[in-house]
């Protein structure tokens, strides 16, 4: 009997753990679902686990096939393998089976793939064939050098099942550590196969009459005045440009670190090929993208009309295994159609959104957020929008995006010192890297400006903005504990802002 008098204290004890056992649970559960919540509507994702670099974009038959670099038992990098998905407008995708798994020969690293229309290699008329690296994990833990060499594949089912090439490597290594990335296309004027292929700090082009059998033909180098680390993902096309009707050659490479605003990012030279040699007038690095989150992107093969679509990786090494999600890891960015200007040796490319997103776009009415144009509203579904307008005066203005946590994102245009200044450390989730926020802010040299039209659009854990419809794009990943629903612009009146328009961005959801 002397210890009853401790049962309420007991009782009260064992309730107070359970609750506080309860409150951890559901604590658990709530960061579960924001994490989640962090799944974009309308930027491709995989369905699960880890992905990184867009490979073997190409056309056929009415669709665009995305592989990509894609680990399937963890949401980190593993021994990589080439996802697979297909879309008929580039932003409602169908997932489908894996296309390439490692071999004896190693890892599947990143590549291209082509359409072999004439059945040149022998595996069929229209086979599709893809070009990748083979990165031998034994060979680099014992110490060679030689552990990345060239493989192909072909598929006679519109990239559903493959056949590897019972004679790969079809090109091996030369004795270069870092030798990788092959982008494959067919050379209208020479007739035949060639392959933009990155070795350690230049690009090596190639030429294959079959797609087999390679033969080097030159190299190509720039004298950097910056270490940007080792070269990857290369591209070479050829572009009109739009002022003079001139025909130039684009060369892409990106850097895992180094980039303008730290860690990866892509930059571009335009220059002349001769069907064997690359060369450029450019005597600075000139960027793809100046936020931090748009890497190794290259561009599609065979796209009707000509179009020049690229889709880059939406994310950056300096912190992509730590993002905070759970299911799946990283995003693509949304397609760019890629657009050549300039004149007399001065060129630059723009990267505007394909003319497909306009599609799944419904306009909001201004007048419902509380004026023509609003210089502040609360939308609830701001992420899942594009914000549009024009700035007609020419002066200094920030844009904040927040949400009732007081997260916020700056957009800051600072007209004197001719820049954009990007913030996002305290947009949210932020404390998952240190790399997250440094630099801060993030800084976009624009030179004089003649005028200003932002495009901005935002899903659930990005921001892309686009400037000049293309000129100068940031793509930046965020975070937030919840989502943003607030819009203000400083420093301009109504009358300064032309063309206000806020559109919801309409799901385009995977078919499966």
């Amino acid at each position: 009997m002397k210890y009853l008098n401790l049962l309420p204290s007991l009782l009260l004890a064992i309730l107070l753990t359970g609750c506080e056992k309860t409150n951890k649970v559901r604590e658990n559960i709530k960061e579960k679902i924001v994490r989640e919540s962090y799944r974009p509507t309308f930027h491709f994702t995989p369905q699960e686990k880890w992905m990184n670099d867009p490979n073997g974009l190409v056309y056929d038959k009415g669709y665009y096939h995305l592989f990509y670099q894609y680990y399937p038992d963890s949401t980190v990098w593993g021994p990589m393998h080439w996802g697979h998905a297909k879309s008929k407008d580039l932003l409602k995708w169908e997932h489908l089976p894996i296309a390439l798994y490692p071999d004896s020969l190693g890892y599947i690293f990143s590549g291209s793939a082509v359409i072999d229309k004439t059945n040149t290699a022998g595996f069929g008329e229209g086979a599709m064939v893809a070009i990748f690296t083979y990165h031998d994990p034994v060979g680099e833990k014992e110490g060679s050098i030689l552990f990345q060499t060239q493989g192909i594949a072909y598929s006679l089912d519109d990239g559903i099942t493959w056949t590897k090439y019972d004679g790969n490597p079809v090109i091996s290594n030369p004795g270069i550590r870092d030798f990788r990335d092959p982008k494959v296309f067919w050379n209208v004027d020479r007739e035949t196969w060639q392959m933009a292929l990155v070795a350690k700090d230049h690009v090596q082009f190639y030429e294959s009459p079959n797609l087999k059998d390679w033969e080097k033909l030159s190299d190509f180098r720039f004298e950097d005045t910056e270490e940007l680390g080792v070269w990857e993902c290369p591209d070479l096309f050829e572009m009109t440009v739009e002022e003079t009707g001139d025909n130039k050659w684009v060369l892409i490479v990106s850097h895992g670190a180094g980039a303008p605003n730290g860690g990866s990012g892509t930059r571009y030279f335009v220059g002349d090929y001769d069907g064997t040699t690359f060369s450029t007038n450019q005597k600075s690095s000139q960027w793809i993208d100046f936020g931090t989150d748009n890497y190794a992107g290259v561009t599609y093969n065979n796209t009707p009309d000509g179009r020049r679509i690229f889709i880059g990786w939406m994310s950056n090494w300096a912190y992509a295994i730590t993002t905070p999600t759970i299911k799946w890891r990283s995003a693509m960015i949304l397609p760019r159609e890629l657009e050549l200007v300039g004149s007399d040796g001065q060129y630059a490319l723009k990267t505007p959104l394909v003319k497909e997103f306009e599609d799944i776009l419904k306009t909001v009415n201004s007048e419902d957020l509380g004026g023509n144009p609003p210089l502040s509203f609360n939308y609830p579904e701001l992420q899942q929008s594009k914000i549009s307008f024009e700035i007609t005066t020419l002066k200094s203005f920030k844009i904040i995006l927040s949400n009732d946590s007081d997260e916020e994102y700056f957009i800051n245009y600072d007209h004197e010192n001719a820049k954009f200044l990007i913030d996002r450390s305290n947009s949210g989730l932020v404390n998952f890297s240190p790399k997250f926020t440094n630099p801060s802010p993030q800084i976009m040299p624009v030179g004089e400006l003649k005028e200003i039209q932002l495009d901005m659009v935002l899903d659930a854990s990005s921001i892309e903005i686009v400037l000049n419809n293309g000129s100068y794009v940031v793509t930046n990943q965020i975070f937030p504990s919840e989502p943003y629903t607030n819009f203000e612009i400083q420093g301009v009146d109504k009358n300064e802002i032309a063309n206000f328009r806020l559109h919801k961005v309409l799901k385009a959801v995977s078919t499966n």
